[in-house]
């Protein structure tokens, strides 16, 4: 029994951390076979204007700082009230736990604030799993949009991946998927109805409770305008760090001169559904995306990837620089707790 709990416990890691590097190491691999890496960097250091980038610097923390605010209306609706700076640190700190642990992130955010505020996990990661949704949701609603204007790129993007997406259309279309999901749903509320006095599962009832607390809280929070808002905020500020990018370039330049901010559109919403292959902060799968979408508009693969490269490689190093900043935050901010504590227990004595 252990050696199987042990098997799967490795399997589960592999999974969780191997699968992603080994699909960013083989994305990265085939991306720069072919291409002349010099050429690339001769490229980016003379025609590149740092200024654009480092302007898109600025929408990127705009977009982090936007979901620091909007996970704060709803943790305030479960009674979970922590400081802005600390949202701020997790966010930034979510970002930069994924460039070494994907989807760990997430959890390590929860984590933080459910420690800090001493509130429960369960609901706290419920309110996150909302985060994300809602992200989905305005991936999807941008999708949407970028398909009403600039139809022709998505269906032939659809139509050169046509293998992969009638393999996906064949599960989400199998009723063996659809029976299955609603028979765990009928499972789920017949186990949440279950009279027990077995304090284990009594645990479990209680912590799937809590999870859709921390899940439905958005339905029911006030402040849902403010929360739409900085929804609106974050994809807003996400697709400006992607618009102004392209004035770094004179040949992306010239795609906003030729078609609008439409090239920006499409490049901006092939790299957001990238995001969902597994991967190390979207190292690999997010360059395909972006050089694929700019082929569609005739730019050669070379300035392709040295937009896409340099575009990702900057992104990653702020991030990086956030996550120090981050840590040394959190590390100052304990100290200081500790030392406040301290405080008041000499001065109670």
């Amino acid at each position: 029994m252990n050696k199987d709990k042990k098997t799967h416990n490795v399997l589960t890691q592999i999974i969780k951390y191997v699968l992603p590097l080994v699909i960013s190491i083989g994305l990265c691999w085939l991306l720069f076979t072919g291409i002349d890496f010099d050429e690339m960097i001769s490229i980016i250091r003379q025609q590149c204007d740092f200024r654009w980038i480092a302007l898109g610097f600025v929408f990127s923390i705009g977009a982090q700082v936007s979901r620091a605010y909007r996970w704060r209306i709803q943790l305030r609706a479960l009674g979970v009230n922590p400081p802005v700076y600390a949202l701020v640190y997790s966010i930034f700190g979510t970002y930069a736990v994924n460039l070494v642990f994907p989807r760990l992130g997430e959890v390590w955010r929860t984590g933080y604030i459910a420690q800090r505020q001493n509130a429960p996990f369960t609901s706290v990661f419920g309110s996150m799993v909302a985060d994300r949704l809602s992200d989905t949701i305005a991936v999807a609603l941008i999708t949407l949009l970028a398909f009403i204007v600039a139809s022709g790129a998505i269906l032939d993007f659809i139509a050169q991946n046509g293998a992969d997406y009638a393999s996906i259309a064949r599960i989400v279309e199998s009723p063996w998927l659809w029976g299955a999901a609603i028979l765990s749903l009928v499972l789920l509320w017949l186990f949440m109805r279950w009279k027990t006095s077995n304090r284990w599962i009594s645990k479990v009832q209680k912590a799937v409770r809590e999870l859709w607390q921390g899940f439905a809280v958005v339905v029911r929070m006030p402040g849902k305008g403010k929360w739409l808002l900085f929804t609106a905020g974050i994809w807003v500020c996400y697709f400006m760090q992607m618009y102004v990018s392209f004035y770094a370039f004179p040949f992306t330049r010239a795609l906003l001169d030729s078609y609008g901010a439409q090239a920006a559109l499409v490049t901006f919403v092939l790299g957001s559904l990238s995001m969902g292959v597994p991967s190390n902060g979207g190292i690999g799968p997010w360059q395909w995306a972006v050089i694929f979408a700019l082929g569609i508009y005739g730019l050669p693969k070379a300035e392709a990837s040295a937009f896409a490269n340099l575009s990702l490689g900057t992104t990653t190093l702020l991030t990086i620089f956030l996550g120090i900043i981050t840590f040394i935050g959190i590390a100052l901010d304990k100290k200081r707790s500790k030392h406040d504590n301290k405080t008041q227990t000499i001065k109670r004595n």
